[in-house]
């Protein structure tokens, strides 16, 4: 059976204040449970810690060994939890983050900077990925997941929601034409995901009260590759305003068919373990991106 830190704090609060009454009355305990508690650490250590005498307690020599290693162990325990404390109120060690490409790019890198500046003592981990991961296995603390949550196991803190457009670039259009109508996309090429088919629905009804779903002509895994393929000119295609806002303002990419857009909007969640306990580096963080969001109108 082992030793627990309640017999060792006992046992020293004992030897520190001279008596069984008096150590009770230290630690806020009823005299019999610092008796029994006594009793269980000498019969777990098979010998004799203290010399009981109706008028003082004398330490034996195993007692007066023990003691030494049991203030040792009481003291590693309280500036461990010291330690912890201290990190509470200036939260520090590593955060990992996962993020899809273009939300990476265009929301948390640029923010990389006032974070760093504000918690100098968090180590920032920055991980990209299209596709879902598992966090435990990946060690991550934090995910970024834009539309909606299938996974029961996950919590999750609602971030804001992203506008979708159809944007394409000025020289596509030069070339091809541009789009008066939902049905003229048909002769278009029209850029979509490859994995992710619930992001090949566009904010446009293909009758009422119905998005358009489509069938890519160009067909990429990341939302970062399509913004790229955009920008060269190699169609139409579908991007969350986070992703495009820079583009559309200097002229890089052009909003398509904004009259027959209706508003779809995806979810934005930081997710992460619901058993987990959050830390103070987890905290700082996900009030820190929400903040910078709202006052920054990123989505």
């Amino acid at each position: 059976m082992k030793i627990t830190l309640e017999e060792l704090r006992a046992w020293v609060a004992v030897v520190d204040t001279g008596s069984i009454t008096a150590a009770a009355e230290q630690l806020e305990q009823s005299s019999s449970g610092i008796s029994r508690a006594l009793s269980r650490l000498e019969s777990k250590l098979q010998t004799t810690l203290l010399l009981r005498t109706t008028r003082r307690l004398a330490l034996t020599e195993e007692g007066q060994v023990f003691l030494e290693h049991a203030r040792q162990i009481l003291a590693s325990v309280e500036q461990a939890e010291e330690h912890i404390a201290h990190r509470r109120e200036i939260p520090s060690g590593r955060l990992r983050i996962n993020a899809a490409a273009p939300f990476m790019l265009h929301v948390i890198v640029p923010l990389v900077g006032e974070f760093r500046k504000r918690y100098p003592l968090i180590q920032l981990e920055l991980n990209t990925d299209d596709m879902l991961i598992d966090l435990l296995e990946q060690q991550t603390d934090i995910a970024i997941r834009i539309g909606d949550l299938r996974d029961s196991t996950m919590r999750a803190r609602v971030l804001g929601s992203s506008l979708i457009r159809l944007v394409a670039s000025p020289e596509y259009l030069s070339r091809h034409g541009t789009p008066d109508s939902v049905a003229s996309l048909e002769a278009h090429q029209l850029i979509g995901f490859s994995q992710l088919d619930a992001h090949n629905v566009w904010p446009v009804w293909q009758q009422k009260d119905e998005f358009l779903r489509i069938k890519p002509t160009l067909a990429a895994s990341s939302g970062e590759t399509i913004r790229q393929l955009a920008l060269a000119g190699q169609g139409i295609a579908r991007l969350s305003d986070f992703v495009s806002r820079a583009d559309r303002a200097a002229g890089r990419l052009v909003q398509i068919l904004p009259d027959e857009t209706r508003e779809l909007r995806l979810p934005v969640h930081a997710v992460y373990y619901r058993n987990a306990t959050l830390s103070s580096r987890i905290t700082c963080f996900l009030d820190f991106l929400r903040e910078q969001i709202q006052e920054q109108q990123l989505f």
